[in-house]
């Protein structure tokens, strides 16, 4: 995986972040979501840096090969304020001071605290199967609760890691045809190392407390994206037969809106590369 790429370990203070990155050109942090490391970036990565960009792909605090504090009972630590300091941090120390930023899934809430807290660092974000927790939760219904019922079995106290740790292998399913060998490798070993499965777990317990106020805060001071927004999401998966076409849920946030929906599952890094890398690499270069 990753051909030409190099790897580091920064240091953010409290946390030590893993991080692949290659390719010359305008720089690009791309963010994993849950339950995934940065190799999932495997197939996407290369093609950006093929297409002229330095693509920094890191492990998020807690995931993967990163590690970041024990966790607390407000669950800051693991908060997305914390974690997209962690970021901005990665790409100064490589030399990054304003770059494109795309987050799929749980490293979308990350990539909206990121833009919102540090806006002259961001010329473009892309937001990958993901709207802002707060508007999940504020349209949180029967049919939500049923598809997404994982968010608030997460957010239990201590329950989560004991069934998980029991038999990752089983709660964690991943196909290695799809996903690569080698990303599924790296993937299935994360899920099997219990510091790495709490962590997870303090994401989205972080998401319902910290991180739903965060985002409340920046609504209610109308704190705006600044910069355009492509919003990209999986037609085989189930983000817009619950919210409709969720450009429209992204235009409460950002005036300058566009994207489309993507013929893949969920993981679309894995699932339709190409479609993915071609998307991405238009509108960062536009």
């Amino acid at each position: 995986m990753f051909e030409g790429f190099a790897t580091t370990t920064v240091r953010t203070g409290e946390a030590s972040i893993f991080v692949r990155y290659g390719g010359e050109g305008p720089p690009l942090l791309l963010l994993h979501g849950h339950p995934r490391t940065s190799a999932t970036w495997h197939r996407v990565a290369p093609a950006l840096a093929v297409s002229g960009f330095t693509v920094v792909c890191p492990d998020l605090r807690g995931y993967g090969r990163s590690r970041g504090p024990a966790p607390a009972s407000d669950h800051v630590p693991h908060s997305k304020r914390v974690v997209a300091g962690d970021l901005v941090e990665v790409m100064r120390t490589l030399g990054h001071h304003r770059f494109g930023l795309v987050g799929h899934d749980r490293g979308s809430a990350v990539a909206l605290r990121l833009v919102l807290d540090h806006p002259s660092a961001v010329t473009r974000v892309a937001f990958l199967d993901g709207l802002p927790l707060s508007e999940h939760l504020a349209r949180a219904d029967a049919r939500f609760a049923a598809a997404w019922w994982h968010w608030f079995f997460f957010a239990q106290p201590e329950i989560p890691e004991r069934v998980i740790n029991a038999d990752p292998d089983s709660w964690y399913r991943g196909d290695p045809k799809t996903m690569g060998q080698e990303n599924h490798d790296e993937w299935r070993a994360a899920m099997r190392n219990p510091d790495v499965v709490r962590a997870m777990l303090e994401d989205y317990r972080a998401g319902l407390t910290v991180d739903r106020r965060d985002e409340e805060e920046s609504r209610a001071r109308d704190a705006r994206i600044g910069c355009p927004v492509l919003v990209l999401w999986s037609l085989q998966d189930d983000l817009e037969d619950l919210y409709g076409d969720p450009r429209v849920i992204w235009r409460n946030w950002a005036d300058d809106v566009q994207g489309h929906g993507i013929d893949s599952g969920h993981h679309m890094a894995e699932e339709a590369p190409g479609q993915l890398s071609t998307a991405l690499s238009d509108f960062f270069t536009d």
